[in-house]
């Protein structure tokens, strides 16, 4: 079975899709629901749902969200005893305004109890973290404790997973990316990461994009593209189209795309047929309301299998 350890954001998610286009300065009529989320918590979850034995650190508050959120992590199959509870924050909150068609319109999140983290949350668990097949990372940590998982996963067995989150935070990653063996971000980030305006970056053939970010360090690199689907570049380097989906909400696909690879990478995949399985998740995950898929499993996948080879025939 995989272990995997997964470091970050885990917050309540509050999201609210509007009825008809959005109007700026006046009340829209919206449904709203919530959930559970975070970048590192919806990893874990979809993690545990396909099989994997799945750890989750991060930080919530002594209240009632941070209650609610670690009992639904443990329903879901996941290990949330290295989960600090800290009576000085609340538990993160990540906010969304969802089009009809289920395009993200606007986010905000306050990710402050995340911030927290400290090197000797990790350090003092490391025996446990290094014992695991992945460890996966998000860039809601705070930039010094991105580099010591960077640089501790150089000189340890277990294989590092990094997710960019989001343009400003992606900053928080150190120029040498060596100890990275598989990097996740959009273009957007990406561009940002190497200090070039998106137009510039867009102007490289596609796969000297993933090319240029392998030039840091990171061993293999998935850049994701939206409905253009991505761009995954390691031993092997291909562009991969997006799963033909009936959308309703894109709020955690990127998510379900990491936790499917990183699970059929521990399973023995080379890059390209574990990211086509992680592209296969995310366009599942998006055709339900839900961050994470609650019916996600290895059976979906496999029942779900021919609507990748149709992708690739079109």
């Amino acid at each position: 079975m995989a272990k995997v350890v997964c470091v970050g954001g885990a917050c309540v998610d509050r999201k609210y899709q509007v009825l008809s286009v959005a109007q700026t300065g006046t009340s829209n009529p919206a449904r709203a629901r919530r959930s559970f989320g975070g970048v590192a918590r919806n990893v874990a979850e979809n993690l545990a749902r396909l099989g994997a034995q799945t750890a989750l650190v991060s930080v919530v508050g002594n209240d009632e969200n941070g209650v609610a959120l670690l009992e639904h992590a443990a329903r879901a199959g996941i290990d949330t005893r290295l989960v600090i509870r800290d009576s000085n924050h609340v538990t993160p909150e990540y906010g969304a305004i969802v089009a009809p068609d289920g395009n993200l319109i606007i986010g905000v999140a306050d990710m402050s109890a995340t911030d927290a983290i400290r090197i000797n949350d990790l350090e003092r668990h490391w025996e446990t973290i290094a014992c695991a097949d992945w460890l996966f990372v998000d860039c809601n940590l705070p930039g010094e404790v991105l580099a010591w998982c960077i640089v501790q996963a150089r000189g340890s067995s277990v294989k590092l997973a990094v997710d960019a989150v989001s343009e400003p935070k992606v900053c928080r990653l150190p120029d040498d990316l060596t100890g990275v063996d598989l990097l996740v971000l959009n273009e957007k980030e990406a561009a940002v990461y190497l200090y070039e305006d998106l137009e510039t970056f867009r102007a490289r053939a596609p796969l000297d994009r993933v090319r240029a970010l392998r030039g840091r360090g990171a061993g293999a690199v998935i850049l994701t593209r939206g409905s253009d689907g991505l761009i995954a570049g390691g031993e092997r380097s291909a562009e991969l189209p997006a799963l033909s989906a009936e959308c309703l909400d894109v709020t955690g696909a990127g998510d379900a795309l990491i936790a499917a690879t990183i699970y059929r990478l521990a399973q023995g995949d080379d890059l390209l047929d574990a990211a086509r399985i992680g592209s296969l998740c995310a366009g599942l995950t998006v055709e339900s309301p839900a961050s994470v898929r609650p019916d996600l499993s290895q059976r979906l996948l496999r029942n779900q299998h021919h609507r990748l080879d149709a992708c690739a025939a079109s």
